[in-house]
């Protein structure tokens, strides 16, 4: 199996290096924003911290996953309707390598995308006083997050009826960091919005990644923080099993 899932690996990197506008293009959007919110809207914005490109970057983060991994319902998509995908499942290949295969290369290019988006935040002056074990639990955390929405991403890809239909459910994803933490605090918000925000997912790990970059402490929330990624996961692995086992018969 993992010589066959290294193979079809580097069937869709070489195809995202032979157009790596792909990244880029994931990359733009979050770095825009970045540029935005710090030069224009950050005078404005009270977060209680002296650099605010330090308090934005941890939501950043998970907004450029949140784009990357809609190109994993892309690549299934195109490798359904064109026929590829049925080509591979007759090959003496174990068929869960064909689904690894696109879950890891979501994983290698959403990093590739995410190390531009912190060299850019390293420019406008982010700065961290996190130490080596901080930052391996930071990547953990953004690992574990991007296979959970990856797996997401999986089941429109071999469902959607269109490309539209692929793609669109990556919006609510890339909206839901606008309701939490990632911008402004929780406490300015109005009730309501306050409750949602602070038990929603995105905020406990946007929190969790920031005390680990910045406190050098963490509560217990980074372990609700990584129950909301490994459950989100499981359950999406699961259903995307189901529907690419049903798809076979």
């Amino acid at each position: 199996m993992k010589s066959k899932t290294g193979v079809l690996l580097g069937r869709l990197m070489r195809n995202i290096m032979r157009s790596p506008d792909t990244i880029i293009t994931v990359a733009i959007t979050p770095i825009m924003m970045m540029l935005m919110f710090v030069y224009v809207f950050g005078g404005a914005i009270e977060t209680g911290t002296d650099n605010y490109v330090n308090y934005l970057l941890p939501g950043i983060l998970l907004i450029t996953i949140a784009s990357g991994v809609a190109y994993t319902s892309l690549r299934l998509f195109t490798d359904v309707k064109s026929g590829l995908m049925a080509r591979f499942i007759t090959m003496p290949i174990k068929r869960s390598s064909v689904l690894w295969s696109h879950v890891l290369t979501s994983l290698v290019s959403n990093a590739l995308t995410v190390v531009v988006v912190v060299f850019v935040a390293l420019l406008m002056g982010f700065r961290s006083n996190a130490d080596i074990m901080d930052w391996l639990a930071v990547i953990g955390i953004l690992v574990l997050f991007t296979l959970a929405l990856t797996w997401l991403a999986v089941i429109p890809g071999l469902t959607a009826g269109s490309l539209e239909g692929a793609t669109a459910y990556s919006y609510p994803l890339i909206f839901l960091p606008f309701i939490s933490s990632a911008f402004v605090p929780t406490e300015t918000m109005p009730s309501i919005v306050r409750t949602f925000a602070e038990n929603q997912p995105v905020t406990l790990i946007v929190d969790t990644i920031r005390a680990l970059l910045y406190e050098g402490t963490v509560g217990n929330g980074i372990w609700t923080a990584l129950a909301w990624c490994v459950g989100i996961m499981v359950i999406a692995f699961f259903i995307a099993s189901k529907v690419f086992k049903r798809q076979l018969r």
